[in-house]
């Protein structure tokens, strides 16, 4: 046995442990790792002779656990856990496939405890009473309620994660002589990238005993120790995070993940000041019930979402009938600026037009409203949105009180016509579970985790409420309703006066439009010629790896091809949905694959407005993952790809999977190169993950709507 601190983990060095392969287990049952092939079991860890009550090493799965939990090892049940019962059903057992070996966890079970024998009725009380909530504070109270009385902890808080990767306490349950973090802050550093990602894939951790002895693995082959524990429940625990629950004066805890659209949208935290523990039923009960609140909150916030979206095409409707009236667009949106103000939630409203100026409720003063016209005209995107305008326009800072949020438009920019939303700055107290700027205790200590929890205040200033993405694309249209009433008018009247100067304009608009035609019909040719120069002078190589070179280009240039005629085929080349675009050049790239190809590329898109620049990144990496699906999945057969493209707060993620042979090698060549360079330039991630056959690719992005801020 061994303490935390002799496992030799690099305390300096937190977000980069290898948690997920800690070569020992907690105390609290017993682990066996048994040869696929032969069903021996070749290392273990933990006090298997003293639960097993024989010798373990080298015997047989059937000997120690009987014969119907090695007939289902030897069905080779990879995907799903093994759930069975051993010693005359004191133990439960699990199972999880790890390349050639099996992980068979073995712990006491708790017959007669909450959520064991009664696991069903646990879990549709808690969807029923989650039914009731009528919003996402109700909702996390609700849960906080639940998981204190199934699990039975002292305190249980239900922690979401915000924007920064840091989190809140928004619902807590605690014993009354316990320490509340309620509405407390804690830094992202408390929980390391590494920690976050085995808890989308383990979705229930618990430590029983904090002081409870390591129990390292004992296997024929010392390097058995590396073994990747990341979906065994018993893995044993961090030093960091053991001397984090210290400071934190618990001895016990639990964690149950909530994972939405699969992204960690928080956890629900369990602490207990004495040692508790929660065997596979319990802990089971909680995933279900966890996943069942998941469900509540992403219907929670669609509500929400739904319903501010309807308030504001109400009021764009209302406002659609008063615009559509004669009269100057500009001096009507002067005169119902007050309505203008309050459809988008704002303290106050100003137009520029020209040398007038227009403003309703709380503003900063005229010259500062012209300086502020100013400088959004010079950024370009509209429309324009920040909460922290002074940290985008330091001179804001003198009033940051009434102008800390800005949501600009502009209609014209000779003019100019300028239409400007404010709000302003709420002044934050934000309470941190401790000081969060605080690392270490004594100048070159090394990196611990934080000893003090008391509740620590910090004033955030120049901050305002955030402009909402359904408020930022209502400002988007009302520019576009605006826009098109302004010409409606212009037309109206020049309607006899200008009919040469029309004429001229849609002659000039015709040319134009030929012109861009034209230029992309050349720069298409040029494409097609290089493409076939490739391909001649590949036939004509006899160097096989010359030849192999010349056709990856030709590939890589009819890709480039491909995608900027899907691109420049449409209208409107400054922003464009995302999702269409995918689909449409996912349909001209199966015309060209082949009719063996047709229906085997499925698609599931949601619309989302992107900036054209990105969007040929987007539709580089795309045509770039699906060719290379087709060329090493499948060696050029057709076979199923699968591509997904899906929002999450101001991120897209893009997926292409297949159901090909997998990962076959390294594949660090020219094409892998791009393709990161493709990512990068996106500020993007792709993650690459089995898919069970197959591979699966991640792109991860920022959306980049046209006026974020």
């Amino acid at each position: 046995m061994q303490s935390p601190s002799s496992l030799g983990q690099d305390l300096t060095a937190c977000d980069r442990e290898p948690i997920h392969i800690p070569g020992a287990i907690q105390p609290h049952g017993i682990l066996l790792i048994v040869d696929a092939e032969s069903g021996r079991v070749v290392g273990g860890a933990g006090d298997c002779t003293g639960l097993l009550g024989c010798d373990w090493t080298g015997a047989t799965v059937a000997m120690l656990l009987g014969e119907p939990v090695a007939n289902a090892l030897r069905a080779d049940a990879i995907r799903l856990p093994l759930l069975g019962t051993a010693a005359g059903g004191s133990l439960s057992v699990v199972a999880h496939r790890v390349d050639a070996h099996w992980l068979i966890e073995l712990e006491p079970t708790a017959p007669g405890q909450a959520g064991t024998d009664d696991a069903l009725n646990w879990i549709a009380r808690a969807s029923e009473d989650f039914g009731r909530a009528v919003d996402l504070e109700d909702l996390s109270a609700r849960a906080a309620t639940i998981f204190a009385q199934l699990t039975g902890f002292d305190r249980v808080m239900i922690y979401r994660f915000l924007d920064d990767d840091s989190g809140k306490v928004v619902a807590e349950r605690h014993a009354p002589d316990m320490t509340g973090f309620l509405n407390h802050h804690f830094p992202a550093s408390d929980i390391p990238r590494q920690a976050r990602a085995l808890y989308i894939r383990n979705r229930v951790r618990v430590i029983p005993d904090v002081d409870g002895a390591v129990m390292p693995i004992r296997a024929v082959d010392p390097a058995m120790a590396a073994i990747d524990l990341s979906d065994v429940g018993l893995r044993a625990v961090s030093p960091i995070h053991i001397e984090y629950l210290r400071n934190m004066q618990v001895m016990a805890s639990a964690s149950a993940s909530i994972v939405k659209d699969g992204v960690l949208w928080g956890l629900v935290a369990c602490h207990h000041r004495t040692p508790r523990g929660l065997d596979y039923l319990q802990r089971k009960t909680c995933e279900l019930i966890a996943a069942a609140f998941a469900q509540q909150v992403r219907a929670k916030e669609e509500a929400a979402e739904y319903r501010e979206r309807l308030r504001l095409r109400s009021a764009e409707d209302a406002l659609a009938v008063r615009l559509a009236q004669d009269g100057d667009p500009e001096t009507m949106a002067g005169s119902i600026g007050g309505e203008l103000q309050r459809m988008m939630g704002a303290d106050g409203f100003a137009l520029h037009r020209g040398g007038s100026l227009h403003s309703s409720g709380h503003v900063p003063s005229g010259a500062d409203i012209m300086a502020i016209s100013a400088w959004v005209r010079r950024q370009g995107n509209s429309p324009l949105h920040t909460a922290t305008l002074a940290a985008r326009m330091p001179e804001a800072e003198a009033y940051r009180d009434v102008a800390s949020g800005l949501l600009a438009i502009v209609l014209s920019i000779d003019e100019p016509v300028v239409l400007m939303w404010f709000r302003a700055e709420e002044l934050q107290t934000v309470q941190w579970a401790g000081n969060p700027h605080k690392a270490v205790e004594t100048p070159g200590a090394r990196l611990t985790p934080r000893a003090s929890f008391a509740a620590w205040s910090e004033e955030i200033r120049g901050r305002a409420r955030p402009w909402s993405v359904a408020e930022v694309e209502a400002a988007h249209r009302l520019s576009r309703t605006l826009f098109d009433v302004r010409q409606r008018r212009r037309i109206n009247e020049l309607n006899r006066e200008l009919t040469r100067a029309v004429t001229d304009k849609d002659v000039l608009l015709a040319q134009q439009e030929t012109l861009i035609k034209e230029v992309n019909h050349r720069v298409q040719n040029s494409l097609q010629l290089v493409v076939a120069f490739l391909a001649m002078q590949a036939n004509a190589e006899n160097d096989e790896t010359l030849t192999r070179h010349l056709t990856e280009a030709q590939r890589r240039l009819s890709a480039v091809a491909l995608v900027h005629r899907r691109l420049y085929s449409d209208d409107n080349v400054t922003s464009i949905d995302l999702g269409r675009y995918v689909e449409d050049l996912l349909g001209e790239m199966q015309s060209s694959m082949g009719a063996e190809w047709q229906g085997r590329l499925t698609m599931d898109l949601s619309p989302l407005l992107i900036s054209a620049d990105a969007a040929v990144q987007v539709g580089l990496v795309l045509v770039e993952l699906v060719i290379n699906a087709q060329k090493y999945a499948y060696d050029g057969q057709p076979g199923p790809i699968a591509v997904t493209l899906e929002r999450f707060r101001n991120r897209f993620r893009l997926t292409v999977a297949d159901r090909g042979r997998g990962r076959t090698g390294q594949r660090q060549g020219f094409g892998t190169r791009m393709l990161s360079a493709m990512v990068q330039r996106l500020d993007g991630t792709i993650e690459e993950s089995d898919n069970a056959p197959g591979l699966r690719f991640t792109v991860t992005a920022p959306i980049g709507v046209p006026g974020d801020a």
